[in-house]
């Protein structure tokens, strides 16, 4: 098994910074894409960011794009999601989730953590 701990949430002012970290513990692969989902009350969960293993390949949601930055620490098995100039409408709980292989971009996740509550208050 994988364990997921995402951390860094809070609140902030719109306008802030956050920085989410989630490292990976339990079990080792040798090549794994890691991304960001968020949800908010009543909608449905979506993906904000992606980065494949190499940290090469990166995706983000247009809603994000330009505010957000994906990076990972393979040594540590982490990835960061740095975000700036957060809005209201970035408000949610946001969960990491890691696919294992190589695949580019994955389409499915094979875990994925608690979840972090992300407020950004007007």
């Amino acid at each position: 098994q994988v364990q997921l701990v995402e951390s860094g949430g809070g609140l902030v002012q719109a306008g802030g910074s956050l920085r989410l970290s989630c490292p990976a513990s339990g079990r080792t692969f040798t090549t794994y894409s890691m991304g960001w989902f968020r949800q908010a009350p009543g909608k449905e969960g979506d993906l904000v960011s992606a980065i494949n293993w190499t940290g090469g390949s990166t995706y983000y949601a247009d809603s994000v794009k330009g505010r957000f930055t994906i990076s990972r620490d393979n040594a540590k098995s982490t990835v960061y999601l740095q975000m700036n100039s957060l809005k209201p409408e970035d408000t949610a709980v946001y969960y990491c989730a890691l696919k294992v292989g190589s695949r580019w971009p994955p389409y499915e996740y094979d875990y994925r953590g608690q979840g972090t509550q992300v407020t950004v208050s007007s």
